[in-house]
């Protein structure tokens, strides 16, 4: 990543917390940044809140997720963490594509690779990490990979 303009991280419990907690923080974020374009913050924030919705809905045990969020944002990238304490994820986003037009689900991990660089999954120990990064104000060529 490029030298780190500014740091911002965010801890969830859910319950209580949810997605909203995210839009909250990234607003917070943009505020701090006002340099980053509008189409950065909005693809940076589908991605982010896509992905964390994934983790509350089909991560959670039945006590519930506690996720972090970690925001970098570099002067020519922003790089995100998104770690949790979920049940593995048995997805490989390498292998997400758009489902049929009528499915009702399923576009998840499709629609950031379309607006992130790189999507990146892997699991360490107990944890979930999913690593997210866009260049700031290029043209987005996504790549993804998955470790366990």
């Amino acid at each position: 990543m490029s030298t780190a303009v500014g740091g911002y991280d965010l801890d969830l419990a859910c319950p209580p917390d949810d997605v909203t907690a995210v839009h909250t923080f990234l607003a917070s974020v943009w505020e701090t940044e006002p340099s980053l374009s509008a189409e950065d913050r909005m693809a940076l924030e589908l991605a982010l809140v896509e992905l964390t919705s994934n983790v509350i809905e089909h991560g959670a045990r039945s006590t519930g997720v506690a996720c972090s969020l970690r925001v970098d944002v570099g002067q020519d990238a922003v790089e995100a963490l998104l770690t949790d304490d979920g049940l593995p994820v048995p997805v490989d986003p390498t292998t997400a594509h758009l489902p049929e037009a009528l499915a009702e689900s399923g576009r998840g991990l499709a629609l950031v690779q379309m607006v992130v660089d790189d999507l990146r999954y892997e699991r360490v120990g107990d944890r979930n990490r999913w690593t997210v990064r866009r260049g700031r104000g290029g043209s987005v060529g996504s790549s993804t990979s998955r470790s366990d």
